[in-house]
């Protein structure tokens, strides 16, 4: 299967698409950092600064951010620039002495959350928190067995690659990894709530006939990398149950959805009505910075604390406590998460009507500023035209990228400060470039 790094492999070194001199950046940059490592687009940007939903190039010109949840309250906030530099031209140090940033900062995220969710364990990035659920997993259930959706990631640590099929096959799955079809109405035409129910019970049958005892069911909860399926809302909560009936954990991964991007919510699991086991954060916590946690139930942790200990030397230091409780403010005092909502149903509602007029649009899937859009030709999902798409919109200074197992959808996935013109600005480049792409 042609996954959706097809996109991030376009750039050909020694093409000709770029300046003498990014050419000798790039080619500096590949002796460096060796074979590994992907740029975008075929004509790769060269940024040397940010400001809210822009980037910006050496010779000053902008470009419009659709894909960055990183910078998740916008690039560079000044707030959060402010929070970081004051705490680390006073104290940086970690969890293993006391800190009243780190506690109030704890206390802050986990009032986000339900009650039942009330330990929080830090991190430095969302892989990180993800392979220490699994080994929490393990502790609390006995089992090794973990169920995902086949073009899922969800890390880049030995555990979380043999769990993320869209990085590629040289780590995934793992031995103990039982990948499923993602919650689409395609894989499961019968009803998404039930099959997907379904094929939970069924992972655990095949693990349990090799004599593996279930662990854990991992999700992102808006299947960003399966091509986002955010939808029939609740869908998700009979999978949960499934999991939980043969003895597992349901984790639910907030690392792309979280923190208000999918706008009725401030987490994504919140629109499937269901309590996970654990929550991992990561990328949007700390707007750029190193940040990501794990929030779970006391009685989920409790056979792991008893028998193990855990620090990590950078994860939640206080630097990175003033940086989230930074971006927690901005959050709440400028309304993102309403801007989320309302912008977003505003570029879905754009797209669904911009397909009116160009057959290459085809299905819309959104909740909030989270959208995936297929790309059509002759009315069947086309990956060489999204590709096309993707760096037509690059030249027209609009960054965006790709999703699904064969990179035939549009990731739209902005800034949360994204406005109604910079919405604009997209649909009206859309309009005068899909006739040529």
């Amino acid at each position: 299967m042609t996954r959706q790094t097809t996109m991030l492999n376009a750039y050909t070194p020694g093409a000709g698409h770029l300046s003498p001199a990014d050419e000798a950046l790039a080619q500096r940059r590949a002796k460096a950092l060796g074979p590994a490592y992907r740029l975008f687009y075929e004509t790769p940007v060269h940024l040397v600064r940010g400001e809210g939903t822009r980037l910006y190039d050496p010779q000053g010109n902008a470009y419009l951010d659709c894909y960055n949840n990183v910078a998740s309250v916008g690039h560079c906030h000044p707030r959060v620039v402010q929070a970081l530099a004051a705490q680390a031209a006073t104290l940086a140090t970690h969890t293993r002495y006391l800190h009243v940033g780190i506690l109030d900062y704890a206390t802050r995220l986990l009032a986000l959350f339900p009650p039942e969710l009330a330990h929080v364990m830090f991190t430095c990035t969302g892989s990180e928190a993800n392979d220490l659920a699994l080994r929490i997993a393990r502790a609390a259930t006995g089992g090794t067995g973990v169920i995902v959706t086949d073009n899922a990631y969800h890390g880049v640590t030995l555990a979380t690659a043999e769990m993320s099929m869209s990085i590629g096959p040289t780590v995934a799955p793992g031995p103990s990894v039982f990948p499923i079809p993602a919650p689409s109405a395609q894989n499961y035409p019968d009803g998404i709530a039930a099959g997907f129910a379904a094929a939970v019970s069924e992972a655990c049958d095949r693990m349990q006939a090799q004599g593996t005892k279930p662990a854990l069911l991992i999700v992102d909860t808006i299947f960003s990398s399966d091509g986002v399926y955010p939808d029939p809302q609740g869908f998700l909560a009979p999978a949960a149950a499934a999991i939980r009936a043969r003895g597992g954990l349901f984790l639910a991964d907030e690392v792309q959805p979280g923190f208000g991007r999918t706008g009725g919510q401030f987490w994504g699991f919140q629109r499937h009505g269901i309590l996970p086991d654990m929550v991992s954060m990561g990328k949007p916590m700390g707007n750029g910075y190193p940040l990501a946690g794990l929030v779970l139930k006391p009685e989920t942790i409790a056979e792991f604390g008893a028998k193990a200990r855990y620090f990590n030397t950078f994860g939640g230091n206080a630097v990175a406590a003033a940086v989230g409780l930074a971006v927690l403010d901005v959050i709440r005092d400028e309304g993102l998460q309403q801007n989320a909502a309302t912008v977003g149903q505003a570029f879905a509602d754009g797209l669904r009507s911009l397909a009116q007029r160009h057959e290459t649009l085809g299905e819309t899937r959104a909740a909030g500023l989270f959208i995936g859009q297929t790309i059509l030709t002759d009315g069947q999902p086309d990956p060489a035209r999204t590709a096309r798409l993707v760096n037509a919109l690059r030249d027209a200074r609009i960054l965006i990228s790709s999703t699904g197992p064969r990179g035939d959808s549009l990731k739209i996935r902005p800034p949360l400060p994204f406005s109604l013109a910079d919405v604009d600005q997209v649909l009206t480049t859309l309009d005068r470039i899909l006739p040529g792409v």
